[in-house]
């Protein structure tokens, strides 16, 4: 076994934005990408008929067969050393969704705003609000600042001591989120509430800077 260490397979970013990342991976006979662990889904397009050999977690190996225009996809995770195991140029296009995992977060993040309000969590709530907030309410109302927000999902609490939001269905794009709902609740008077609504957000980063709700009368 030979100890002169491997060449690097050379990469070439041909296009990155908020949504995807396209890397051109050019290998020359036994050149490697190194170990590395995928931090997005992706999809590989090879540009050139060729052989994998692919070092796996745990001193396991592999081998993969490329041809010119098959692509592929993984998911996020995998973890490996990608080998040309052949004796000619190597080249493929690695195409990342990169948005998925902040996708996830900010998905998570609408799914655990939802659970703190039918748990009253005040706290919590705005745990899930950037520093620079704000709350336009379904009559019409701008709340603006964490201590205003705060205020009016606490009068909103004092309004309606049972209220429950349930049927939640969470959906991320970008910059922007929204999440459906049925809202149940029984005024102080009495009179109840059986409602659909929606709320429209807006992110920084993985926080909410603006919440829209809306609710149907009925």
């Amino acid at each position: 076994m030979s100890d002169t260490p491997r060449p690097e397979a050379v990469p070439v970013l041909h296009l990155e934005d908020e949504r995807f990342r396209v890397t051109e991976w050019r290998f020359a006979p036994g050149a490697q990408t190194g170990w590395h662990r995928h931090g997005h889904d992706y999809v590989i397009v090879p540009l050139t008929d060729g052989r994998l050999a692919l070092d796996l977690p745990g001193g396991a190996q592999s081998s993969a067969a490329l041809s010119h225009g098959v692509p592929y996809s993984r998911r996020v995770g995998v973890e490996h050393n990608v080998i040309n195991a052949g004796d000619a140029l190597l080249a493929f296009l690695e195409v990342e969704v990169v948005d998925d995992a902040q996708a996830a977060a900010r998905r998570a993040l609408l799914e655990r705003l939802m659970a703190c309000f039918n748990a009253r969590d005040l706290a919590g709530l705005m745990g899930c609000m950037a520093p620079d907030c704000a709350f336009h309410a379904s009559d019409g109302t701008l709340h603006q600042g964490p201590e205003a927000v705060r205020a009016a999902y606490a009068a909103l609490f004092d309004a309606f001591p049972d209220a429950a939001w349930t049927e939640g269905a969470h959906v991320v794009a970008g910059e922007t989120g929204l999440s459906s709902w049925r809202f149940l609740g029984t005024r102080r008077d009495g009179t109840k509430l059986d409602q659909r609504g929606c709320d429209i957000f807006t992110f920084d980063g993985d926080l909410i800077a603006r919440k829209d709700s809306y609710r149907k009368p009925g």
